[in-house]
């Protein structure tokens, strides 16, 4: 197919449009409104994940010591530490450190401490490590507890538990989402596409008994689809980004402990952008071929 056929069948896929503007405009508002659901979907599971990882990041297990360990043993055991891959921080905390830390947790009544200066603090020295991935607790712990010279770790497990399951659990119900959602845009578009190709079923009856390919009369259709998924994909990506840059701007505005946690835990705009305009336009463009494939493939058959 040389240039000019090809602008040709173009142009003819765009008049398709503009003649059948209602059931275009329906097509466009209905997968945007799908694309709309799913986009705020997936940016939903992303910052979900960017909240387990900030809130993962803020739990720290804590590996005590025992009482005798010497300066040798104390040594192996940091090099122990630092060798198990997995761990992003590990800061030694001493008895003193330790006892400092609790009197500063206690505010005005960090006098009650006093007693335990010196030989009396019955604190543990102790290591607290922090994971690049809270969910890998269950199999760092282990690691963690075989070390020789650490009596105990504390670590957070149902927590641990708890981060996964929602990550996982969020992660999951996107998914069925968008497969849903992609498969009602699907229809839509064919249903949109179908009653044109209805309405030219005896013009493409008689192209094909003249020689015409059925690429040649695929693609009028085929770029009405595209042009539909395509619009739709950059009415949803202004939504979608305009009303996730208003919740970024009014976030830090909240009050107390959420402005805090979201105003550090949402992702950026300029991390998520090009990922919600790249993946409307490829989603939209996707859905309006595989409709424009569904509804005409039959009248093809002459």
């Amino acid at each position: 197919m040389n240039w000019s056929s090809f602008k040709y069948l173009a142009r003819q896929g765009l008049h398709s449009m503009v003649k059948n503007r209602l059931m275009s405009v329906a097509s466009i508002g209905v997968l945007t409104v799908c694309l709309l659901i799913t986009g705020v979907a997936g940016l939903f599971t992303l910052n979900v994940g960017s909240l387990m990882d900030y809130l993962g990041s803020q739990n720290e297990t804590v590996v005590y010591l025992k009482e005798d360990l010497t300066e040798e043993g104390l040594a192996a055991v940091d090099s122990a530490l630092r060798s198990i891959s997995g761990l992003r921080e590990v800061t030694y905390v001493s008895k003193d450190e330790a006892l400092e830390r609790m009197k500063e947790s206690m505010g005005e009544s960090a006098y009650l401490f006093d007693v335990f200066e010196g030989s009396e603090n019955p604190f543990y020295a102790n290591y607290r490590v922090v994971l690049d991935d809270v969910s890998d607790l269950p199999e760092i712990m282990p690691q963690l507890e075989a070390i020789e010279g650490v009596e105990s770790v504390g670590a957070p497990m149902q927590l641990s538990e708890m981060f996964t399951s929602v990550h996982q659990g969020v992660s999951l119900v996107c998914i069925v989402l968008v497969a849903v959602l992609g498969f009602v845009s699907v229809v839509v578009i064919s249903n949109t596409i179908r009653l044109t190709v209805f309405a030219r079923r005896k013009e493409i009856n008689i192209m094909k008994y003249v020689g015409a390919t059925n690429g040649f009369i695929r693609l009028p259709f085929f770029v009405e689809g595209v042009t539909v998924g395509l619009i739709a994909g950059v009415i949803s990506t202004v939504l979608v980004l305009g009303a996730y840059q208003l919740l970024l701007i009014y976030a830090v505005d909240l009050p107390g402990f959420w402005g805090s946690l979201l105003g550090g835990t949402l992702m950026p705009l300029s991390k998520v952008w090009y990922l919600v305009l790249g993946g409307f336009l490829a989603f939209g463009m996707l859905i309006g071929s595989l409709g424009t494939a569904s509804s005409i493939r039959k009248y093809l058959k002459v």
